[in-house]
């Protein structure tokens, strides 16, 4: 058996992080509108998930910078 690893493709990293940050950025939007008719309990809940959502897009973002720049050196 061949057990050779394929070669590491990160040509479109850019484009499917930018693609998450969006999706990110959209769950954000609609949990913040389910929050309105949440119980008190359950809007904390969303604002603790959003927080982490919003700490995840920065790391993404500074994942998308990293990549941009190891693509055009």
């Amino acid at each position: 058996m061949n057990h050779t690893p394929k070669p590491d493709d990160r040509s479109d990293n850019v484009e499917k992080l930018q693609s998450m940050v969006q999706n990110t950025i959209e769950n954000i939007h609609d949990a913040e509108q389910s929050a309105k008719t949440a119980s008190e309990e359950q809007q904390q809940q969303i604002r603790n998930k959003n927080e982490r959502r919003r700490e995840s897009i920065a790391a993404m973002r500074d994942e998308i910078k990293d990549e941009y720049h190891s693509q055009t050196e």
